[in-house]
């Protein structure tokens, strides 16, 4: 059986192909496409590209050329379907199972959708053509919308007493009618009802760009109707999987790196009409998990930016709560409070594109930040208050999924209570301590970085050899003929060697080695965290030995075969090409 198109659309459009694609290739961006060496032939000089945009890789070494689900397939030698299931999975969305009620499934996802295209189309057409709503024209204006506003966004007019539903019942069934929501039964007037009569509606789109929900406005005042609701959920609609305007913004995470997420769709359509058309809207719930994950697939930074008064605080009080357990290395989640009474939409009309950048860059305060500044507020300097406010910031940063994130993000928090604590001395060491752990540990990163992989591996050769010297000496033909690349490593092999040859017995204060150069292998050594783990005995100390040994020789292989293969590209020798031949054949074998 076939997967249905738009189950197959909604893992490409929630995928970007470098995010696919960089799980396999090391890829450097290069004006709007990507760049790195080709998955399907070793080289040195990048031939690969990767172009977000349109949705496909190419390799111009070997000519291979497509999409996602192709890249999975060839580089992990999948068959389709089960391609499918790892993207699926990667793109957080459940794996389709083929059943009779998946049929179904797909039936109503038809129909449900030739309802919603016709019923916005319909609408939209009818507020464009429409000469006898000037009232609702004058609201329009009055909100500075144009008429590419009302076409980009699809936005119609239903007027308090339509009659589409005749003509929609005509071509479907009732009940499908009613399931897509834009329908109810009222019993005491025995008829069907149009939810959205009265309002201006905004088309709610999924991912890939169809119409599943709508959101409603009231134009005219009045004291007993809502001025916004949104469409019901439905079997293709829940609101906290959606975004409004996802499926257009999320074309543009090839050039921008954040994104705003605003309250309402008139925040949206007043940002885009005024040249900033990176805004999403969450539809009247709390931010999900979904819906940072979503977004995270497409942008580096989420901007959260909700209406300067109270409510619109409480509202990124609880983003923020929910949606920092979701903070990923790479990935930030910031806030921008806009003046009190103000909302986006007011804002940027009211100060221009520009400002309203400029206004985010210097005000906008990550997501810990935020948490932190607000729980102050509501802690005195007593040790009770300072108690509540200590247990609070740490049960919220324990919820953080990344555990790195987490440490860092925990070290922020009692870092800033250490600095409003009582200064005695005891505290203020602590936060020193803290404090220099803190820049010890970003240190450290940032030195491993430096670090190639061979380097890493031949200090996890040594460290592993000084730690157990009598022990190496009774095993020296394990290692006499291993070979190690990097100079200052190799100088301090070679010396532990003859060390080891020529003593009965050995120390490491024995070996006359730099100081500074053991204290670099002591610290940067990965083997050492396996080690530290727990004792081990002598023959698991020989098997990581070989295990050493055996990465090292497949370095030297790979060297000598990079070597082989440039010579070849020069001279095309017969011996050369049978040399290199054997030694991939070498390298398979291993």
């Amino acid at each position: 059986m076939k997967y249905p198109k738009e189950y197959l659309d909604e893992i490409k459009t929630r995928l970007k192909v470098s995010t696919v694609v960089s799980k396999t290739v090391s890829l450097k961006k290069r004006g709007k496409e990507f760049v790195g060496l080709s998955p399907f032939k070793n080289e040195k000089t990048p031939s690969f590209t990767v172009n977000d945009e349109k949705e496909f890789y190419h390799c111009f070494a070997t000519a291979e050329h497509g999409n996602i689900f192709d890249f999975v397939m060839k580089t992990q030698n999948l068959r389709f379907g089960e391609a499918v299931k790892y993207l699926a999975n990667l793109a957080g969305i459940q794996p389709y199972i083929f059943s009779k009620q998946d049929e179904e499934r797909e039936q109503k996802w038809k129909t449900y959708s030739s309802i919603f295209n016709q019923y916005v189309e319909f609408y939209h057409n009818k507020l464009l053509k429409n000469e006898s709503y000037s009232f609702v024209r004058e609201y329009l204006k009055d909100r500075s919308l144009n008429k590419d506003q009302v076409k980009k966004f699809k936005i119609g007019y239903i007027e308090r007493s339509p009659n589409f539903f005749d003509k929609l019942k005509d071509n479907f069934k009732i009940e499908d009618l009613i399931e897509t929501g834009l329908f109810y039964f009222d019993e005491k007037k025995n008829l069907h009802v149009e939810r959205f009569r009265g309002r201006l509606i905004f088309p709610i789109n999924n991912i890939s760009g169809q119409p599943i929900a709508l959101g409603g406005r009231i134009i005219e005042k009045s004291d007993f109707l809502a001025k916004y609701i949104n469409s019901p959920e439905t079997y293709f609609f829940k609101k906290g999987s959606n975004l409004y305007n996802l499926d257009l913004a999320r074309k543009l995470s090839n050039k921008l790196d954040s994104i705003f997420l605003v309250e309402g769709y008139m925040d949206v359509v007043g940002l885009s009409k005024n040249g900033i058309e990176n805004a999403v809207a969450n539809l009247g719930t709390a931010l999900t998990d979904k819906q940072v994950f979503t977004l995270n697939q497409f942008f580096d930074d989420i901007i959260i930016c909700f209406d300067g008064d109270e409510s619109g605080y409480k509202a990124a009080l609880r983003a923020a709560e929910n949606s920092i357990k979701d903070l990923q290395p790479e990935k930030q989640i910031s806030f921008l409070f806009l003046p009190d009474k103000e909302d986006p939409d007011s804002f940027v009309n009211k100060n221009g594109k520009n400002y309203f950048i400029d206004y985010s860059k210097q005000n906008k305060i990550s997501i810990h930040e935020f948490i932190f500044s607000h729980y102050k507020k509501y802690t005195s300097n007593d040790p009770s208050s300072m108690a509540i406010f200590d247990k609070k910031l740490r049960t919220i940063a324990n919820t953080i999924k990344d555990n790195f994130i987490k440490k860092y993000v925990l070290e922020y928090f009692l870092g800033k209570i250490s600095d409003l604590a009582p200064h005695t001395s005891q505290n203020k060491r602590r936060f020193y301590n803290k404090t220099k752990s803190l820049e010890s540990t970003k240190k450290h990163f940032i030195e491993s970085k430096s670090l190639s992989g061979v380097e890493l591996k031949e200090f996890s050769l040594i460290y592993l050899i000084i730690n157990n010297l009598n022990l190496i000496k009774q095993n020296i033909h394990l290692i006499e003929n291993t070979k190690l690349f990097t100079k200052v490593n190799k100088q301090i092999f070679e010396t532990i060697i003859n060390k080891i040859k020529s003593s009965d017995q050995l120390s490491e204060n024995e070996l006359n080695i730099d100081s500074q150069l053991i204290d670099k292998i002591n610290k940067f050594a990965p083997i050492k965290h396996i080690l530290n783990n727990k004792s081990k005995d002598e023959h698991e100390i020989i098997e990581l030995l070989d295990d050493i040994n055996r990465d090292l020789n497949n370095y030297d292989l790979e060297f000598r075969i990079q070597e082989l293969e440039s010579k070849f590209s020069k001279d095309l020798s017969e011996v050369t090409f049978n040399e290199l031949k054997e030694l991939k054949k070498k390298q398979n074998l291993n």
